[in-house]
């Protein structure tokens, strides 16, 4: 089923109209409805209130058509010009950004993915770096866990016009950190550029994810011609179902992003797409049951042999 929502604007960030896919799955198991989730995409800017108030109507129009989990894109809480704006712009989790999303989860009762939020680094006063955080909230308005992004996005294609040293003012996270239990089953936490190390996947399946999701702001050049594939490729590799929340569009006069936010089942077909134009949301039902068919049909994980085999050729 597919229906197209039009929205009033939100500021400048809204000027587009906001549009909704539901991607409907039967369960072939079970007479009830597997739970359903979204994956927003959205085009944020250094406006921090601006930014707010555009998530805020997607949760909330999530939440309004039965989601129980709403997953936002890195970045979701601003997208600086400049070294010196992002760092200036960021905050602790205990911060009035994060007690903002509490409290929109607890008083709409769904679960969120926040996922790369701007958090100031333990020795702020002292290094002045920051940590890329993907925090997930659950319905009471808990903090249940954070991860830090692992893989650093420092890349520069003069052909393509992209420069980015995510480095320059970011600290690398310490671990990795196991899958949360959520309404829509266990899901496994990476960000953006996390996605084209599949180590990090396949350590999260391991762990029982069922669940994979890549908050990103992918650049325009490398999400032409990587993007999907990635996602498609994670989900065949893991069986697992994938979620990408996505920016999209002009942030300011120096980034764009790609978009397509995308949802993939465990076979690697991808449910829905957010298109690469306004922002948006995906609404997809989450059949476990398919994760368990896929793996039993094709048990993977039995035919995959110890890690020292795949490490063997090291020692020759």
């Amino acid at each position: 089923m597919f229906r197209c929502i039009l929205r009033s604007p939100v500021k400048r960030l809204a000027s587009l109209p906001v549009y909704t896919h539901r991607i409907t799955l039967k369960n072939s198991m079970s007479s009830s409805r597997p739970p359903l989730a979204a994956v927003c995409q959205v085009t944020a800017t250094p406006d921090k209130d601006a930014n707010f108030s555009v998530c805020k109507q997607l949760v909330e129009e999530a939440q309004g058509r039965g989601a129980c989990m709403v997953f936002l894109p890195e970045g979701f809480d601003y997208i600086g010009s400049s070294r010196e704006e992002t760092l200036s712009l960021s905050e602790s989790l205990e911060g009035d950004t994060i007690s903002r999303y509490t409290q929109l989860a607890r008083k709409l009762g769904v679960w969120l993915s926040l996922g790369g939020f701007h958090e100031q680094g333990h020795n702020w006063e002292t290094e002045q770096r920051i940590y890329n955080s993907h925090i997930i909230i659950n319905n009471k308005g808990d903090v249940v866990t954070v991860y830090r992004k692992s893989h650093l996005f420092d890349v520069e294609l003069p052909e393509k016009g992209v420069s980015l040293r995510e480095s320059g003012f970011t600290l690398p996270g310490p671990s990795l950190v196991s899958p949360v239990q959520t309404p829509i089953g266990k899901v496994g936490l990476g960000i953006c550029y996390d996605l084209r190390f599949p180590e990090l996947s396949l350590a999260l399946l391991r762990d029982g994810a069922e669940i994979l999701t890549y908050p990103s702001a992918f650049t325009v050049a490398t999400g032409a011609a990587h993007w999907e594939i990635l996602l498609r490729a994670r989900a065949i590799e893991t069986q697992c179902f994938v979620v990408a929340a996505a920016q999209v569009g002009q942030h300011h006069e120096k980034r764009s992003s790609y978009g397509h936010a995308l949802a993939v089942d465990p076979w690697g077909n991808v449910l829905g797409d957010c298109g690469g134009e306004k922002p948006g949301l995906i609404l997809v039902e989450v059949d476990l049951e398919k994760v368990r068919r896929t793996r039993r049909n094709m048990p993977v994980q039995q035919h995959r042999r110890d890690t020292a085999f795949y490490y063997s050729l090291d020692q020759t």
